[in-house]
């Protein structure tokens, strides 16, 4: 599923058009970027959390040469599914 057929769905389903829903998924994935960005998790109960996974700085190799590279630390964005989504799925 694409982003503008969920946005299909989400006006079909709250019964609003389809700009309103894209207007609503736009802030919506707007104001979870803007917590990750603080370092907050976002939480929707039943369906699964936002957080930020830290990953440590660490060597890696460059496969084209075979030489050792030296790969900076760095923030990601990461998703755990909570209860119910996992139930919906299983």
């Amino acid at each position: 599923m694409n982003k503008s057929e969920l946005i299909d769905e989400i006006a079909k389903a709250a019964g609003i058009s389809k700009a309103a829903a894209g207007r609503s998924l736009d802030a919506t994935t707007a104001a979870v970027t803007k917590a990750l960005k603080k370092g907050d998790i976002v939480t929707l109960i039943g369906f699964g959390s936002f957080y930020v996974g830290k990953r440590a700085a660490r060597n890696g190799r460059n496969p084209r040469t075979g030489t050792t590279i030296k790969i900076k630390a760095a923030n990601s964005p990461k998703f755990r599914a909570g209860k119910a989504l996992k139930d919906a799925v299983n």
